[in-house]
């Protein structure tokens, strides 16, 4: 099974689900997760996770991202981007570019946005999106997000290109809908990218179709980003072979050190508890001949899960 996370570049048209599904056809294996909801529409950054990085998929979820966005303003539309139904549009002739730059970085800090009802959050275990379709409307409780950072990249009333770093769980298209509201005209989303989740960037991304080339050429692992690359600012420790499965079981350094002071290396089977004269050298056990030494032994034994 292969194991690490791989900067998936998402196409215009697939879901985040049909990116999942495709990659399991390409690497051959079904343990494999998304890090977060793309719109179909939209393209950009999308890292993938296999094998044991699954475990990662929620930690890299709740990490900043940053888009490009186009924002199309006079325009109010119900799913709050330019695919859905025009439901009022404004003139945009009394809009300055000063008035429209001072708008958009009011919001740069803590903002109250309420969901959009064409998103994936659940309500008594029904997506609104499902409820949107149906013709409902429901009402959504306002949740704090953080806009890190806009950057305004053009402007070309009625339309401004941007630059936005934000916190999880930012709609760009409702940021767009609520930049629209405040300057009196309507707004919605006309195209958004996916530039960067945490460390990995769009530079970097690759297509389902490029994924697949190097999957024949057997240049897969090229691809490949280790999970313990996820964890950069943790301390670092290195220990031998023989200790590695008290690392990996979460022993705490004075009770390992305690265990090295009475036990000693057995050099056939590997294992660090073995005193006294060997009975098979073979066998993945010993036997330890003092009282403490069984003790401990006990220990090495749930920690190890033998």
């Amino acid at each position: 099974m292969i194991h690490g996370i791989i900067n998936v570049y998402k196409e215009k048209g697939f879901t985040s689900h049909d990116v999942v599904a495709k990659l399991r056809g390409i690497v051959g294996q079904k343990k494999i997760g998304h890090t977060g909801t793309l719109d179909p529409d939209a393209t950009g950054v999308l890292p993938v996770c296999l094998g044991k990085a699954t475990k990662l998929c929620d930690l890299l979820t709740d990490k900043n991202k940053t888009y490009e966005a186009v924002l199309l303003l006079g325009k109010t539309t119900d799913t709050q981007d330019i695919t859905g139904e025009v439901l009022e549009e404004k003139s945009t002739e009394a809009l300055t570019e000063e008035k429209v730059r001072e708008a958009i970085e009011g919001f740069i800090g803590d903002y109250e946005q309420i969901p959009p009802m064409y998103s994936a959050l659940k309500v008594n275990g029904k997506k609104l999106y499902e409820l949107a379709r149906e013709g409902k409307v429901i009402e959504r409780k306002a949740r704090l997000v953080k806009i890190l950072d806009i950057q305004i990249l053009e402007i070309d009333l009625p339309k401004v290109r941007m630059e936005v770093s934000c916190s999880k769980g930012t709609y760009i298209r409702t940021l767009c809908h609520d930049i629209g509201e405040k300057l009196g005209c309507g707004g919605c989303m006309e195209s958004l990218i996916r530039t960067r989740v945490s460390t990995f960037r769009i530079e970097d991304a690759k297509t389902l179709d490029e994924i697949e080339t190097l999957k024949q050429e057997g240049k897969l692992a090229e691809l490949l980003v280790p999970i313990d690359a996820m964890f950069p600012f943790y301390p670092k420790i290195t220990v031998k072979d023989d200790w590695k499965a008290f690392a990996k079981n979460g022993n705490p350094p004075d009770k390992t050190k305690k265990l090295r002071s009475v036990c000693m290396m057995n050099q056939v089977n590997s294992s660090p508890f073995t005193s006294g004269k060997k009975k098979n050298t073979t066998s993945s056990r010993c036997f330890l001949t003092s009282k403490r030494g069984r003790k401990d032994y006990a220990v090495y034994q749930r920690a190890c899960g033998i």
